[in-house]
């Protein structure tokens, strides 16, 4: 497999941050809307911050479907410096990686007002594939640089941002058969985020175990989907 590192356009959100336009795909890794606000919507708020608050967590591994611009990592690293009683393991899956001289020219670090953090960020995207890197005392960090499908964990993961383009540019990444795979990888009552909301993909939830909640999305983006793994009753 090709894991050559892309180079994409610039662009810039309705909120000021960055986006990139997929040089092949023709599709940007955020909403024209706001690149930060979007993931703080999705993937902080209905993710991290609903299981925190559900769950009051000692431990907290989540996966990343989509490094991608590394955007949603750096979120929740500065949100997990709030926790430090909480250890926090980010793992990620990017099958093809954004170039690293163009992610560290990215503006997340300064309009997230962490700009003394633009040095994690970099190493987000400069570390050593599949090694676990320790960020902060409380969070570490590994990233594979493979195809998502290749996923074999099980019992693994409390939160999942499900970041992948979308269903017409990807399809083999919304399969039942994957998404088995994840709800297999899952721990009960972990949580997926996303922020595709079609019919026949919720429907593919249900139909796994899944309890699927629809939320009101970011701007421009009228509805989002957040699926919760159910535990069985004893």
């Amino acid at each position: 497999m090709e894991n050559d590192a892309q180079s994409h356009e610039f662009l810039l959100t309705e909120d000021g941050s960055h986006t990139l336009l997929h040089a092949h795909l023709g599709q940007t890794y955020h909403s024209k809307y706001g690149a930060i606000q979007e993931s703080q919507i999705i993937f902080i708020n209905a993710g991290l911050q609903f299981y925190l608050h559900t769950h009051q967590p000692n431990a907290v591994h989540i996966s990343e479907m989509g490094f991608g611009t590394g955007l949603n990592a750096l979120m929740t690293y500065l949100h997990a410096l709030n926790y430090p009683q909480i250890r926090f393991k980010y793992s990620c899956w990017e099958a093809y990686p954004v170039a690293y001289e163009q992610a560290i020219d990215l503006n997340y670090p300064e309009l997230l007002a962490a700009a003394d953090e633009k040095a994690v960020f970099a190493q987000m995207h400069a570390c050593p594939a599949q090694t676990w890197q320790p960020l902060a005392p409380n969070f570490e960090f590994c990233k594979y640089i493979d195809d998502f499908e290749q996923i074999a964990d099980t019992d693994a993961y409390d939160i999942v941002y499900y970041d992948a383009f979308a269903p017409a540019a990807q399809p083999e990444l919304w399969t039942a058969e994957l998404f088995a795979k994840i709800y297999a990888a899952m721990r009960p009552n972990g949580v997926l985020t996303t922020y595709c909301a079609k019919g026949v993909f919720k429907r593919i939830l249900r139909g796994l175990g899944f309890q699927v909640n629809a939320l009101a999305g970011p701007k421009g983006k009228r509805e989002m989907t957040q699926a919760i793994k159910i535990a069985p009753i004893l």
